[in-house]
């Protein structure tokens, strides 16, 4: 008897989403959006009822309020996997990103966790690429609250692990709203900030960007006193910079970081160890050299052993083991609201 009651009431409430009443459409969002917040079986309910294209035409809507009701009951739905399919196949993305280019903070924060979901899912990340969303993203990087910033970060995170995506993220300025993040005092960001440069760094672009915002102190830095990951992901950032590049190899070593790739290379976890001792091995060619002419001039002679890399392929993927997991290590998934 409950679930038919809930039944019908799912059935009042789209009968209500088509109305001409724009305060009919609004509560019905409203409702529809409690109701997937915290229950599993009303949101497989609510899809299988058809709400999902009816949620989509509301994207477009011009009353805030009930655009930021269907891009959040959309958001809730997304919780059910079998959602996301759905979702896509209604042509839900360039709703998405219109509310997230132009409705009220709330409304764009709730649609960039929308599409953080929606491209956990491997094929959907293209699509929203092309969609135009990576732009809006890294604006709201900018302008949102900590919460939407970091539903943001995971958004870019997610999109940029298809290789295509990153130099839109470079061209639509992430690079210098990144590194704002890693500098900015209190600013709550710094591992979304190196997780993704990480992954930037690996793409031209990337890598001319990041290097062209003087990163390398910054990276010195987090090297010598960051936490274990912040660590890693600089030094990752770093091996890609220095990689063919002699003055960001002779930057770092002028500041210090010998000592730090030492540290790391015997203490770090194993992914830190094969990125210091990547790092290490680049700079050694220099530090020989350096030591050479020192010594020469000492009249004594001095060999200094080269660090090398257990690691077959020196250019290991950011990630190793779950990508969902490795950067946020609690939930990947977004809260309902």
């Amino acid at each position: 008897m409950a679930q038919q009651q809930q039944q019908l009431q799912i059935d009042i409430l789209l009968r209500k989403l088509t109305s001409v009443n724009p305060e009919d459409q609004w509560s019905a969002a409203a409702e529809i959006r409690l109701l997937a917040k915290g229950n599993a079986d009303n949101r497989v309910a609510i899809a299988e009822a058809g709400a999902i294209p009816l949620l989509v035409g509301l994207l477009s809507t011009p009353d805030s309020r009930t655009q930021e009701h269907a891009v959040t009951a959309l958001l809730n739905l997304t919780l059910c996997e079998d959602n996301k399919g759905s979702i896509i196949s209604s042509g839900a993305v360039p709703g998405i990103v219109h509310v997230l280019k132009n409705g009220g903070m709330e409304a764009r924060e709730n649609a960039a966790a929308t599409l953080f979901s929606l491209s956990i899912v491997d094929e959907n990340k293209v699509m929203i690429g092309a969609s135009g969303a990576i732009p809006p993203l890294v604006t709201l990087l900018s302008e949102g609250t900590q919460g939407g910033k970091k539903d943001a970060a995971i958004a870019l995170f997610n999109l940029c692990i298809y290789h295509g995506n990153k130099g839109k993220a470079v061209r639509a300025g992430v690079v210098s709203t990144l590194m704002k993040m890693l500098t900015e005092p209190g600013g709550g960001m710094v591992d979304e900030g190196l997780a993704i440069l990480a992954m930037l760094s690996s793409h031209p672009e990337g890598k001319a960007a990041i290097g062209a915002a003087e990163a390398v102190p910054v990276l010195v830095e987090v090297i010598r006193t960051g936490s274990l990951r912040n660590r890693e992901n600089a030094a990752a950032v770093l091996v890609n910079l220095c990689s063919g590049d002699q003055q960001h190899i002779v930057e770092a070593q002028k500041l210090g970081v010998m000592s730090s790739l030492l540290e790391l290379a015997q203490n770090g976890t194993d992914r830190g160890k094969r990125k210091a001792a990547q790092l290490l091995e680049l700079m050694n060619p220099f530090a020989e050299q350096r030591t050479g002419d020192a010594d020469a001039d000492a009249d004594v002679g001095t060999s200094r052993g080269s660090v090398r890399d257990p690691v077959t392929n020196p250019t290991t993927y950011l990630f190793e083991g779950n990508l969902t997991t490795y950067l946020f290590e609690g939930n990947l998934t977004p809260y309902p609201f």
